[in-house]
């Protein structure tokens, strides 16, 4: 870990906190912001204690007294009044994910000391379902996982990319209405400051994870003096020009720094799913059966595409290494692939759910950054990525939906710096498929002494209560319900 900066030790003054001593930061809200009215949330399985609400925000913040939309929340107490301090926002991954069930099930992992200090908080973002929400009415086709992620075809052409990417624009041009326009980051962080203001609270603390990192960074930025204590977890590049492209690229290293574990996974004696008697063995294999299924595809009924190709496998491998405990679904189907045979096709969401997730997520990205339009800048990037990684196939350097998209991004890219309190303690896997340890180490130097990091010597996305360490969990829950945090950079075996 020398690569690793060592942070400032931590001192209260540039904090605001007083540590081991529970000072409540709800004392006073936004003048003028109308109570919240809480009811029961809907859907099963949820804590009896969870209650929602909604809060009304505008559509178009360069004009405030215009159109406005709802932004859906969720909220389960804190455990003991006495010892509260405030406000945990649970800010999803994606883009296209919420929090709204959060505070049941994901806040419930979290210690007593953490759920007594905090009321915990969920929401969807704008554009999502249960908040006012968008569909752009895409082509089937153009829903499947090797069509939104833009893998290249067996040759490395992006001619299908390119065409794929102008129908899901023009699509979301037809159908998306007014607010596909005005979904992005920095008003993701906007509405969560709206969120504050509602709940009643001066300040909030905040638990971002993958994408997330990078809205928690937006409002870090926006509303610095707003932050409380704040936990980055898995955490996004931070470049200000290629934003939303290095998410995409990541994946390149993600795959590299992942795969040895898979094939140590996967060469193990005794292990049901055994791919080969070495590991050394296991990537050669991976390739090749890759190499040939692209050659000549399986028919695969029920999925989308409805055939196995060597993309949809190379996609099924950065969704297995998302978490090790996935791992037997891409040796089970490299065997199936080997014997044959094919699974039976991965139940997938509603299409509703598809289509509204996809539109949340085309419009952040193409909405937050500008992107390439010229198809020559793709294909030579594909081509080098091919070369240089090719377990990606080129997939993280090709086009997307944005090369072809309507409008040009109102706003500039967030532009993280090292201004503002030194509040934030990130967290990280070495081994992080999406959000690979190079891109956290970029951020981490981007926040300076704001930040103290916390290495996981360990394997998949999402750290804290998820994919870490005992050691990196240990700290997180103390920094949230204490406010201490390690004096300089921390590694967690």
């Amino acid at each position: 870990m020398k690569q690793m900066t060592k942070s400032l030790a931590l001192i209260a003054a540039a904090s605001g906190v007083v540590f081991g001593v529970v000072t409540p930061l709800s004392a006073s809200a936004d003048s003028g912001t109308p109570a919240l009215k809480w009811t029961k949330c809907e859907g099963s399985g949820l804590d009896p204690r969870q209650r929602c609400a909604t809060v009304s925000v505008p559509m178009d913040y360069a004009d405030p007294d215009g159109p406005q939309i709802e932004i859906a929340v969720s909220r389960i107490r804190s455990e003991n009044p006495d010892a509260r301090r405030g406000a945990l926002l649970l800010i999803p991954g994606g883009p296209g994910g919420d929090s709204m069930n959060d505070p049941s099930e994901k806040g419930q992992k979290l210690p007593r000391s953490v759920r007594d200090a905090y009321d915990l908080i969920g929401f969807a973002p704008r554009g999502m379902a249960p908040s006012t929400a968008v569909d752009c009415g895409l082509e089937q086709r153009d829903l499947a996982r090797t069509t939104l992620l833009p893998w290249p075809a067996p040759d490395g052409s992006v001619d299908a990319n390119m065409a794929a990417g102008k129908r899901v624009a023009e699509a979301c041009a037809r159908n998306g209405g007014e607010l596909i326009r005005h979904i992005s980051t920095l008003n993701e962080a906007r509405d969560l400051d709206r969120v504050r203001a509602a709940l009643g609270e001066r300040k909030v603390s905040a638990w971002g994870v993958s994408y997330g990192t990078y809205v928690t960074d937006a409002y870090l930025q926006l509303f610095p003096q707003r932050t409380d204590r704040v936990v980055l977890d898995s955490n996004d590049n931070p470049d200000p020009v290629l934003a939303e492209r290095a998410w995409l690229a990541a994946f390149e290293r993600g795959a590299e720094d992942n795969f040895p574990e898979f094939a140590e996974w996967a060469s193990a004696p005794g292990n049901p799913d055994r791919l080969a008697d070495t590991a050394a063995e296991v990537r050669p294999l991976f390739l090749k059966l890759a190499a040939r299924l692209d050659r000549e595809p399986m028919p695969w009924p029920g999925a989308n595409p409805a055939e196995l190709n060597g993309n949809v496998l190379r996609q099924t491998m950065l969704d297995s290494f998302y978490d090790p405990d996935d791992y037997p679904v891409l040796a089970r189907l490299i065997l199936a692939a080997q014997r044959g045979t094919v699974p039976p096709a991965p139940a997938g969401p509603p299409e509703a759910v598809l289509q509204n997730v996809t539109a949340v997520a085309a419009a952040t990205i193409c909405n937050d950054a500008d992107w390439p339009s010229d198809p020559a800048v793709y294909r030579e990037g594909v081509a080098k990525s091919r070369a240089e990684f090719p377990l990606t196939g080129g997939m993280p350097r090709n086009a997307m939906p944005c090369a072809d998209w309507t409008w040009e991004p109102k706003e500039a890219p967030v532009h993280i710096t090292d201004r503002g309190p030194s509040n934030i303690l990130m967290v990280q896997n070495e081994r992080d498929p999406a959000t690979p340890l190079s891109g956290a180490l970029k951020l981490r130097a981007a926040l300076g002494r704001r930040a103290v990091m916390v290495t996981n010597d360990s394997t998949g996305h999402d750290a804290y209560l998820d994919n870490g360490t005992a050691c990196g969990d240990a700290t997180v829950s103390r920094f949230l319900a204490t406010g201490r945090r390690p004096a300089a950079d921390l590694y967690c075996e």
